[in-house]
């Protein structure tokens, strides 16, 4: 007999699990609604084509491939077979694919409905998705982002309200963050210091590695590479972004000759709006222009956000990256044949927020209310009169519970307590007979007989 065991990178959740994941779930929703973002949801099934070559050749060897119905083998060509040519052989028997994010998903729902769908789009979405990496602590080859998008605006204000959403959520989870904010523009700019668009290009990617390495581990990476003045551009960069206010940031960028051109401009005077806005909210986490955000750049052409937690009561061994990222994409449609929709969104990763909120015990004790009162028969002829008194409980809003048998008292309650109920209702013949019943409050212990009516005005749902 097979021992029974789960996918690598994937996993089971309990009952206390679901209910702390269906508290983020519904905090970060319920944000996305307050904003006026509607839902949608695509296939876990993709065609391969609308998924290859939208994440570069490390994101295409990362597609779960799914093979195809029936003998796949059957058009597979018999040399590529001898071969053993796997990359010759998947587009043979295998053209669909599970999602790798929502992003490339909503490109193709918008095209494929934007005669039913109205400007600007608005669209939220909260689904799994799958990444054949290599499993470790904060990635999971299944799991869980809940993206919030607007497609068919690039007025920056729709920025301001992403960044709004972020610090909203993460305020009402009591999770301290500092979201990071940068524009690609800004970093368009060095292309001349660096003396041509490939230097640039090998630049950013080198400086994304900052977080792992290091300012010393990039300028020395940045030194083997040779890029011109990479060392001098990356010192700007990082001794720029350690400035105090993001208009001093700002203020040098306009200082440093080496970067005066239209790149430049364009991304100062975006930021400049963005700023006018932010500067009108009162945000509860840290802001933080970071001109050494290089996260995506290769996708994102406008402002660029990420959100790490920084929060003093997340154990100081618990290390994980970034919890929520997004930007402005310009061009992310037209791959599917329709042009100039501008879009921006964001995007939180709830499998490494409920980690981090986990280990720093910051899960408030409801997040885990599930049943608010156990009805508790004390002998086989009550039970018909306890499920009558659970109905109307339930209609007026109370999360109510039968227990199924007229076992002991005591055995009723240990269950109540282990399920972290808040009351007991305990009906025996005399209390059936009454009209009344014993309702015990199991937090202190007290308890009091009462009409059955009068419960729900001691009892709020």
């Amino acid at each position: 007999m097979d021992k029974p065991s789960l996918p690598s990178g994937t996993r089971d959740f309990g009952p206390d699990v679901m209910m702390r994941r269906k508290y983020l779930i519904g905090c970060i929703e319920n944000t996305f609604k307050r904003y006026g973002f509607l839902p949608i949801e695509t296939p876990a099934l993709e065609n391969l084509r609308t998924l290859q070559g939208k994440y570069g050749d490390e994101g295409d060897q990362l597609l779960f491939k799914v093979l195809n119905n029936g003998d796949f083998l059957a058009k597979a060509d018999e040399k590529t077979l001898l071969n053993r040519d796997s990359k010759g052989l998947s587009p043979l028997i295998a053209d669909r694919g599970l999602r790798y994010d929502l992003t490339v998903p909503l490109a193709r729902f918008v095209v494929m409905n934007r005669d039913k769908i109205s400007f600007p789009f608005r669209r939220y979405q909260m689904q799994p998705v799958w990444r054949a990496d290599r499993p470790q602590k904060g990635r999971y080859r299944e799991f869980w982002q809940c993206d919030a998008d607007v497609l068919g605006s690039n007025g920056i204000s729709n920025e301001a309200d992403l960044i709004s959403i972020y610090d909203d959520v993460f305020s009402e989870l009591d999770l301290k963050v500092t979201i990071r904010l940068n524009h690609r523009r800004l970093l368009d700019a060095f292309g001349n210091w660096l003396q041509g668009t490939q230097n640039l290009g090998r630049f950013m990617q080198l400086i994304d590695k900052a977080d792992k390495i290091g300012f010393d581990g990039v300028s020395q990476e940045l030194k083997a590479n040779e890029i011109p003045n990479g060392i001098e551009a990356w010192t700007f960069l990082h001794s720029t972004s350690q400035m105090n206010s993001p208009a001093a940031i700002l203020e040098a960028l306009q200082k440093q000759e080496s970067i005066q051109n239209e790149h430049l401009q364009e991304g100062i005077a975006a930021l400049t709006a963005l700023f006018s806005i932010l500067d009108k909210l009162k945000l509860n986490n840290k802001l933080q222009l970071d001109l050494t955000l290089a996260r995506g750049l290769s996708y994102y052409t406008g402002c660029v956000l990420e959100v790490v937690p920084s929060d003093d009561r997340i154990p100081a061994d618990f290390k994980i990256g970034s919890i929520g990222g997004g930007g402005r994409y310009d061009n992310l449609t037209e791959i599917f044949g329709l042009k100039d929709v501008s879009g921006v969104g964001i995007s939180f990763g709830l499998d490494r927020i409920y980690d981090i909120i986990e280990s720093a015990q910051l899960f408030p004790t409801n997040a885990l209310e599930s049943t608010t009162i156990l009805i508790c028969a004390m002998d086989e002829t009550t039970i018909p009169h306890a499920f009558s008194l659970a109905q109307s409980l339930r209609k007026a809003g109370i999360a109510t519970e039968v227990y199924p048998t007229a076992a002991k008292l005591k055995k009723q309650l240990d269950y109540a307590n282990a399920k972290g109920m808040h009351w007991a209702a305990i009906i025996g013949d005399q209390e059936m007979q009454s009209g009344m019943v014993t309702l015990k409050n199991l937090q202190s212990g007290d308890q009091q007989t009462i009409g059955q009516q009068a419960i729900t005005e001691y009892i709020k749902p």
